[in-house]
């Protein structure tokens, strides 16, 4: 029993940091690489650096996020989702803050150590720049749902996760290899940055009842049900027409019809919103989640090898 216990202690922080979440917080990332010269082959430790960085901070975000609702009360036993670690008790508030901390420096240091490879490529001000990126991350991540004025908590969350899954993700990798801008980087970021809120929004869609008792008012507890699977389909079309004209263009950019085989996952989505309409009971929505990430990552991952044919 004194060999299990570790294992099990192991077992429960890897599920706090919710391993399924990971695939979706790396598809910016992959396409920020698919559009830079040499696809991010040309410096190796900046895209590992990338990789790295990015899986740290969702994991952080993670663990500060049921840090916040386990503290705040809105993670419940009346809540539908997967169980978390503080709510449960599995782990403590102070072991929680503690790892919170300490996944805080290991971000900022990886950051540190991935800019460090990226300087011949970066001017003073684009590092300034990407320095104060990193803290805006690790902060963005905390705040979420930690403190009194959490912006998860007043409908700041769709518009923090297009911008970081999105924008940041996607723009921020691949200036740093160039500075050159491109217009396929805006639309990779929206698109990425659109289909990144459609997951947020199902898991919020799920918790509709819990949060707005919680007072968490979250986008769908502003729009309500009706209104916030109207934005849902907005998100959904957005993202794909943005997707759409990216991969058409790039493919006659690089002359490159193979490319044209990133658009198969859109087949997906279509599924996807044809079954949202279906969906009667706030449970429902929790498989969608994972398609939908799944689906985003597949798109990313797809775009990146079949830029290489």
């Amino acid at each position: 029993m004194t060999y299990l216990y570790p294992m099990n202690k192991f077992a429960i922080w890897v599920q706090a940091a919710r391993p399924r979440t990971l695939p979706l917080s790396l598809s910016g990332i992959v396409m920020g690489l698919a559009l830079s010269p040499s696809s991010g082959f040309s410096n190796p430790w900046i895209m590992l650096g990338c990789l790295l960085t990015t899986v740290l901070f969702q994991v952080l975000s993670n663990f500060a996020n049921d840090l916040g609702d386990g503290i705040k009360g809105t993670d419940n036993a009346q809540r539908i989702g997967p169980e978390r670690a503080v709510q449960s008790g599995k782990i403590s508030v102070s072991s929680m803050k503690k790892a919170v901390v300490f996944l805080s420096f290991l971000s900022l240091l990886s950051a540190g150590l991935l800019l460090n490879a990226a300087v011949p490529n970066l001017t003073m001000k684009a590092l300034i720049f990407y320095l104060i990126l990193a803290l805006l991350c690790v902060l963005a991540a905390i705040t979420y749902t930690v403190g009194k004025k959490a912006y998860g908590y007043h409908g700041g969350g769709d518009l923090m996760v297009f911008l970081f899954f999105g924008g940041v993700a996607v723009l921020g990798t691949r200036h740093l290899f160039t500075p050159n801008f491109s217009v396929e980087e805006v639309l990779a970021a929206i698109a990425i940055g659109a289909w990144s809120t459609m997951v947020l929004n199902l898991n919020n869609l799920r918790d509709i009842d819990n949060d707005a008792e919680a007072q968490k008012k979250t986008m769908v507890v502003f729009l309500g049900l009706k209104n916030a699977l109207r934005y849902h389909h907005i998100l959904a079309i957005l993202g794909s027409s943005c997707w759409v004209i990216l991969v058409y263009k790039h493919s006659i950019e690089t002359k490159n019809p193979f490319l044209l085989l990133a658009l198969m996952p859109l087949l997906l989505f279509v599924k996807h919103t044809t079954q949202v309409m279906k969906i009667k009971e706030a449970k429902t929505f929790d498989p969608e989640l994972k398609k939908v990430a799944m689906s985003t990552f597949l798109a990313s991952v797809l775009f990146f090898g079949l830029s290489h044919l």
